[in-house]
């Protein structure tokens, strides 16, 4: 990211904070709680929560999971080590931009994220999704949740006047194509499913066995 969007996200996030577990309420109880465990089932071994937000997948991390929280915005990560220690887990939390991820090249057998490409815009989506591949093992995956449009015109549309404030609140759009972005980064998408009516869309991707992946230190 530039200076600048790393700037304008941080100071939305600063104020997101304060607000972005009581406006999430209804969805998180209400919907994102199965998708969740679903999603966490299937990560295992050394695993990226990136875009951890205020720790809302904590309470699914598996047994047979050591997870580092990543997140661009330290409010939102102290949020999420008071999730964190309750639900019995000790992972590392770190403040890292998406873009310049601060963990050594292959750190990760796989990378969870929920919402967070919904929020990154396209022209920086494939050089994210890059450095998620360089922290990914060979062979490693990524497991993503985004929203996207409806098909249905009624929704469609009432999601339309809904998207400015989503965007005001939380810096998402639901008209970012991540999966066009996963294939331009080299991923391989091995499953595209809608899980929850046709507005959540749940991404699996095996990460590139080739590629230049720059070194960073751990």
């Amino acid at each position: 990211m530039s200076h600048e969007d790393v700037r304008s996200l941080r100071r939305l996030y600063r104020r997101a904070s304060r607000y972005y577990d009581a406006v999430d309420w209804p969805m998180e109880h209400f919907r994102y709680r199965r998708i969740r465990r679903e999603l966490w089932a299937r990560a295992e071994g050394r695993v990226l929560d990136l875009g951890a937000g205020t720790g809302r997948n904590a309470a699914y991390y598996g047994t047979g999971a050591t997870v580092t929280a990543a997140d661009l915005s330290p409010e939102m990560l102290a949020r999420a080590r008071q999730r964190l220690a309750p639900a019995g887990h000790a992972p590392r939390a770190v403040v890292s931009d998406a873009l310049r991820l601060s963990f050594r090249d292959g750190a990760f057998d796989a990378c969870v994220s929920t919402f967070l490409f919904c929020v990154l815009p396209d022209a920086l989506q494939e050089a994210a999704l890059k450095e998620v591949a360089r922290v990914l093992r060979p062979g490693g995956t990524v497991h993503l949740l985004e929203y996207v449009y409806s098909r249905r015109t009624w929704r469609r549309r009432s999601m339309q006047l809904m998207a400015p404030l989503v965007e005001s609140l939380f810096g998402a759009r639901f008209d970012r194509d991540t999966r066009r972005h996963l294939r331009a980064a080299g991923f391989r998408i091995v499953e595209e499913t809608l899980v929850h009516s046709d507005i959540v869309l749940k991404l699996t991707a095996e990460r590139p066995p080739e590629g230049s992946l720059s070194s960073t230190s751990l």
